[in-house]
């Protein structure tokens, strides 16, 4: 969701080369599940790579101030999960997993994670040994 990465610069991608999905976070939901089984599955695309960044809004909160925040303003509490976390990288390392285990997804072997530098630009891996 983070407008300071320019995915296609970043990775030498020309457009239509790479599908992008994003959201606060990067959390791995429910949605971007259903839009990687379709990818996948009816796009032909075989690879997964999740980039979350440094400095991401969401270490800032909690899911139970944001929820609370929330409700206070509209009156309704939220339906969907606030996801925040105060590790990046285990966050990366999670949303990898969420994935690899994702019956949806028909190509789980080749999901690899990146944690973005927001500052010097560069992508370091977080690894996650197979199951």
């Amino acid at each position: 969701m983070d407008s300071r990465l320019d995915v296609f610069a970043a990775l030498g991608l020309n457009d239509g080369e790479a599908h992008i999905l994003r959201n606060a976070g990067g959390v791995i939901t429910d949605d971007v599940i259903r839009s990687l089984a379709v990818s996948q599955r009816r796009l032909g695309t075989r690879k997964v790579m999740l980039i979350h960044h440094t400095d991401c809004g969401m270490l800032t909160l909690t899911d139970d101030g944001f929820r609370a925040e929330l409700q206070e303003s509209t009156g309704v509490a939220p339906a969907f999960a606030i996801e925040s976390f105060t590790d990046t990288e285990a966050n990366v390392a999670q949303s990898i997993l969420r994935v690899r285990r994702s019956a949806f997804i028909p190509y789980r072997d080749e999901v690899r994670g990146f944690v973005y530098d927001v500052d010097d630009h560069r992508l370091r891996e977080v690894a996650v040994a197979q199951e």
